[in-house]
């Protein structure tokens, strides 16, 4: 599996915790980490920069993701959804560095691994509206 898409799905993971427990991203993240068998640097940086960047733009990622899904509120949607949209949504208006497509798809295959059997459709009508719509923003 490549470095990015194990840093993504670590980036989900940390995000859930913080869902569920409501503790600090950097608490969660360093305790992933401290349990985790991947000690890849650049795994770690990159999962943790996407941790960090959807933490400092929460708000802002969250109403557009209830701009764009129609007929779903964030508070009902499964929480594994919502995070990779959230990581998704930070990785397509708020990074340089990553294609749409990539963002799209990567999202795509993390949601048809970790959520149930529509995820995958249900992540993608969402970030296409988003890719198509929206203009980057700056950090």
């Amino acid at each position: 599996m490549r470095k990015r898409t194990r840093a993504r799905e670590s980036a989900l993971k940390i995000l859930y915790a913080v869902e569920i427990t409501g503790d600090d991203p950097k608490e969660c993240a360093d305790v992933f980490w401290d349990n985790s068998e991947d000690s890849d640097a650049q795994v770690m940086q990159f999962a943790n920069a996407l941790v960090m960047g959807v933490a400092a733009n929460k708000d802002a990622i969250d109403d557009m993701i209830s701009k764009y899904a129609a007929n779903w509120q964030l508070k009902r949607m499964a929480i594994i959804d919502k995070n990779i949209l959230r990581e998704a949504v930070y990785e397509l208006l708020y990074t340089n560095d990553i294609p749409p497509k990539v963002a799209i798809n990567e999202a795509i295959d993390i949601a048809k691994k970790y959520g149930d059997i529509d995820s995958g459709k249900f992540v993608n009508g969402i970030l296409d509206k988003i890719s198509k719509t929206e203009e980057k923003r700056t950090k």
